[in-house]
């Protein structure tokens, strides 16, 4: 992989997991990248992947509304289409090496745990 911006990385993340193109959002991955949000953790990117994979098959794909950088650091404002309506999450994405190696994500986890 060629040297990417961070704002490069964070579109090529978003766009690859609105696509469901798990191949894709993988070679955005550090192999070591891990994940920290309100309802669970993953470590590997693999797992991330997997991680990402259920939302999108049991939420539905990120509908992104901005992101801004700073060195390599990126914060993407999104939302996800709950059942309850648009659940607005905000995404910290660190880059190392030409890579995201760290995700967090913070969100009202509320409306997806009531039934």
């Amino acid at each position: 992989m060629g040297t990417n911006t961070t704002e490069e990385l964070a579109n090529r993340y978003f766009t690859a997991w609105a696509a469901q193109d798990f191949d894709a959002l993988r070679d955005v991955l550090a192999d070591d990248a891990t994940f920290r949000g309100p309802l669970g953790e993953a470590d590997g990117a693999d797992a991330c992947i997997e991680g990402l994979r259920a939302i999108a098959e049991g939420i539905g794909v990120p509908e992104v509304s901005v992101i801004a950088t700073h060195g390599d650091d990126a914060i993407t404002w999104f939302e996800l289409p709950a059942k309850d309506g648009p659940l607005p999450v905000a995404n910290w994405s660190h880059v190392e090496h030409g890579r995201i190696r760290r995700v967090r994500a913070t969100f009202d986890p509320r409306p997806l745990l009531s039934t």
